[in-house]
């Protein structure tokens, strides 16, 4: 039977609840975000509370995370207050609409892993369907909100599929918001794009830099140093 939890240096995330686990691409994800001096952090959809909890290992920053579903809540306080970081990781049970109702703070960082397939075929498990698939968070109140609570020089990192990724592109020309730079994540050298890793921020950008990661090298099974050097802070492995 395998582990219902995920273990790394400095922390555990238990996902027994989860419909979505930790998974690779947001490993690289967590570890890629640049957090800098920021002292507020949003984590939209936060599902097992991974990307919160591995901003707060190289940050000291105040963390909200906001997650719509139940059981994936208890699953992310269970792990907020497993940790070393407890006191900074705060979690808010609502959706991102709900949460923007309340009087907010800016935030110098937003990230999220948001629901993705906007035209695939459902999944028969409802859970599932809420966290891989664009319904309830849209991509247009992900903009909506980063307009309203980023800090002038804040930034906006997103991980998406690379069709929806360039459909979130093309939402944002009509938002204040520019897309800087875009990590292409691939599989292995030779495999396919998975993942874009995308930075928004205020400032007007004539093209975003592009640049490519790759997880494993041409075999598929040994890890390219970039991804060991990444994620080294993190897995016990490394």
């Amino acid at each position: 039977m395998p582990n219902t939890y995920f273990q790394f240096k400095q922390f555990r995330v238990e996902q027994d609840r989860c419909a979505m686990k930790v998974c690779t691409d947001s490993c690289v994800f967590g570890a890629y975000v640049e957090v800098g001096e920021a002292q507020r952090i949003l984590d939209i959809g936060t599902g097992t509370g991974l990307l919160s909890l591995m901003v707060a290992q190289r940050s000291g920053a105040s963390i909200d995370a906001v997650e719509i579903n139940q059981e994936a809540q208890w699953q992310a306080q269970e792990n907020f207050s497993a940790s070393p970081w407890a006191s900074r990781l705060h979690l808010h049970p609502h959706s991102l609409q709900g949460f923007a109702k309340q009087q907010r703070p800016k935030y110098d960082l937003i990230l999220s892993n948001p629901p993705f397939f906007l035209s695939s075929l459902k999944s028969p498990d409802a859970a599932k369907n809420t966290a891989k698939h664009a319904g309830e968070l849209l991509f247009e109140d992900i903009l909506y909100f980063a307009q309203q609570h980023l800090t002038e020089h804040g930034k906006l990192y997103l991980l998406l599929p690379p069709a929806e990724a360039l459909y979130f592109a093309k939402l944002s020309k009509a938002s204040d918001l520019y897309l800087q730079e875009v990590l292409q994540v691939y599989t292995y050298y030779g495999g396919k794009c998975i993942r874009h890793i995308q930075t928004y921020t205020f400032a007007p950008a004539a093209a975003p830099v592009t640049k490519d990661f790759y997880i494993r090298e041409e075999d598929k099974v040994t890890y390219t140093s970039e991804f060991t050097d990444l994620l080294q802070p993190y897995y016990l492995a490394f």
